[in-house]
């Protein structure tokens, strides 16, 4: 394709108007039926026509910056496969195909991720200044529009890369974390000071991709304190990916992103485009959602306004509660099975800190004894987010609180090594309701590069934690004595096809589930669905409730959470509530919901949101008053 003579140069254009971005390369090639375990960056000149087919794909649907097939295209991630040898014909020849594939008024950006990845010591850094130098200089041999360092998890391996960038060329540089909402870089230091020292030291725009969907990179960026300065370039995942029979699934609409993509210029986007799970028709609607946009004036004023409904969150929390907790075990009771088939039952859901400090917890965990809750459950690192251990927190609920306690285990971080263990360590401390579930992919949560294990699925987990109530260990020896364990399976109602997901279930009934708990719930008419569908079922179903929080929080779940669906009505009712009033209409919903609950289903399982456990309380004692229980 000709040259464009009148096309500014790539810096020119971030200052004059927005530029959608592309989309994923990686998981685009899966979802195209590659496998995953080989580089894709060698496609480059193995399958130069696959790859060019997918930039086409990007620039016909819009995007204006078109990234190389060259993320991991350096000497150390490219020598896990033995390619060092091809690193700068893989480099050039993803500038080359990316120029054939687009027209001459895109820009193509040379794609230069981590090497590594929060790791701080896993590599001298003499090795990486080199790898980082060779491959850029590959890079600009074929004379790319600018570099894109994206996924940089700390700031200082991210200075360094740029430091080798200007060193090299004065062509533009863009400079992309893989952050979570917490203000922060992996390394500990400040977005804006971060941000600050990269624009100090030659970055011409500053950013986010990874790590999650859209409305994770804004609550990020409005983690950070004041105005944003620097021009940024946000390219967010498809929400949380679902895995579910060995595939990788996205939930993010392309309306959702257009949506976003305006969002994201109001508040100082200069390019904006897609990361995993990403496709061409979620650039195409942001290509049409920012065409001749033009950002709402008072962008930052909309930001600071935003700024202060996420610290609303923070505020406006339970005060530090002085409980005189007794320090008593668990007096003898009817397991939570043979409860339910008696009267209401409700268990809540309570996630584990992030941190060290468990006051909160501990006192979610009081109120929700002396409001008569049955169990409260905690999840094993839900979303792939380290939190703290849930077999750790079972004891002390149990110990100090006096309140059954009802642990997640998940396929994903534990051998069977690890697996048995834990849970022998849990019927060692009279823990003994659990739930299996699969585990979400570790490389979607906080710290991508552990190992997702997954040595067994959930239907083994349940088969295999019956088997220790036989007083069989996992290898087939015996343990000298029978553990008691009550083992829960999980399910989402929230699919297409209700009836292949029962199914499903009933695999999970044959492998020894000895009762249910579903993903939440927002519509009646899907609550009286369930119970229709599964009211052969020899087991007990727990309905899954969870109360929203505010207008964002129902966006989030509906459209980035697998297995999460909002009515339109819900939607509608919660649209532009935050802080208390937010939770006040999420409660009067979820109240809504129980109305019909209680009606089809015994068991209710609450999910208590950002520890919000009052409100919590509140449904459990509307359950109570609802059902005529006295606890």
């Amino acid at each position: 394709m000709g040259e464009m003579n009148n096309k500014p140069d790539l810096r020119s254009a971030i200052a004059e108007r927005i530029l959608t971005g592309d989309g994923a390369m990686g998981t685009f090639l899966y979802q195209m039926g590659f496998p995953v375990g080989v580089s894709y960056e060698e496609f480059n000149i193995l399958r130069p026509d696959v790859i060019e087919n997918v930039h086409r794909r990007y620039y016909e649907a819009g995007a204006q910056v078109i990234e190389t097939n060259t993320f991991s295209a350096n000497l150390e991630k490219l020598s896990i496969y033995g390619l060092e040898a091809e690193m700068e014909a893989i480099n050039r020849a993803g500038v080359r195909i990316a120029r054939a594939a687009s027209g001459p008024d895109a820009y193509v950006v040379g794609a230069v991720g981590s090497i590594r990845a929060g790791k701080l010591k896993n590599t001298r850094t003499v090795r990486v200044s080199d790898a980082y130098e060779r491959q850029m200089a590959a890079l600009l041999t074929e004379g790319v529009d600018g570099f894109m360092l994206e996924t940089f998890y700390d700031l200082d391996e991210m200075l360094l890369a740029l430091r080798i960038a200007r060193k090299l060329t004065d062509i533009p540089v863009i400079c992309q974390f893989a952050v979570e909402d917490v203000g922060r870089t992996q390394d500990g230091v400040s977005l804006r000071q971060a941000f600050d020292q990269l624009t100090d030291e030659g970055a011409d725009v500053v950013g986010f991709n990874c790590r999650s969907g859209p409305n994770g990179i804004m609550r990020a960026m409005k983690a950070i304190e004041g105005e944003a300065t620097w021009p940024l370039s946000i390219f967010p995942n498809a929400g949380i990916p679902d895995y579910v029979d060995g595939k990788y699934t996205y939930a993010a609409t392309p309306e959702y992103f257009a949506a976003s993509a305006r969002e994201f210029a109001d508040y100082g986007a200069r390019i904006v485009g897609g990361c995993c799970g990403t496709t061409p028709e979620h650039v195409a609607a942001m290509a049409a959602a920012l065409n001749h946009y033009s950002p709402q004036s008072g962008s930052q004023a909309a930001g600071e306004t935003a700024v202060a409904e996420v610290e609303t969150i923070v505020i406006n929390e339970q005060p530090p509660v002085k409980l005189e907790i007794p320090d008593v075990r668990m007096p003898s009771e009817p397991n939570i099975v043979d409860t339910v088939r008696e009267r209401h039952t409700v268990i809540v859901e309570l996630d584990p800190p992030r941190d060290l400090d468990i006051s909160k917890f501990m006192a979610g965990a009081a109120a929700l004894k002396a409001c008569g809750t049955d169990a409260v459950t905690m999840a094993d690192n839900s979303l792939a987010v380290t939190r703290m251990s849930n077999l750790a927190l079972a004891a002390l609920v149990q110990e100090k609180v006096g309140l059954r306690p009802l642990v997640h285990i998940a396929c994903r971080d534990r051998n069977l090594i690890g697996t048995q263990s834990h849970l022998m360590g849990l019927d060692a401390l009279g823990i003994d309701h659990v739930l299996a579930v699969t585990g979400d992919p570790a490389r979607f949560g906080d710290l991508p590069d552990s190992s997702s294990v997954y040595d067994f699925t959930s239907f083994e987990m349940i088969r295999m934690t019956k088997q220790l109530n036989e007083g069989i260990a996992f290898s087939g020896k015996p343990l000298k004595q029978k553990a008691n364990f009550i083992v829960g399976a999980a399910f989402n109602p929230n699919v297409k096809h209700l009836d292949k997901a029962v199914q499903r279930l009933e695999r999970k009934i044959k492998s020894g589930a000895d009762y249910i708990m579903t993903q939440p719930v927002y519509d009646p008419a899907l609550i009286k669905q369930v119970a229709e569908a599964t009211k052969h079922l020899p087991i007990p179903v727990f309905i899954g409730i969870m109360p929203l929080a505010s207008g964002r929080n129902a966006e989030y779940l509906h459209n980035e959470v697998p297995g999460i669906q909002l009515s339109d009505e819900v939607r509608q009712r919660m649209a532009g509530l935050e802080g208390e009033a937010g939770r006040a209409e999420g409660v009067r919903i979820a109240k809504e919901l129980l109305d019909e609950a209680v009606l089809h289903f015994k068991g209710i399982y609450l999910i208590t949101p950002f520890m919000f456990y009052d409100m919590a309380v509140q449904l459990t004692e509307y359950v109570w008053e609802k059902t005529g229980v006295h606890r």
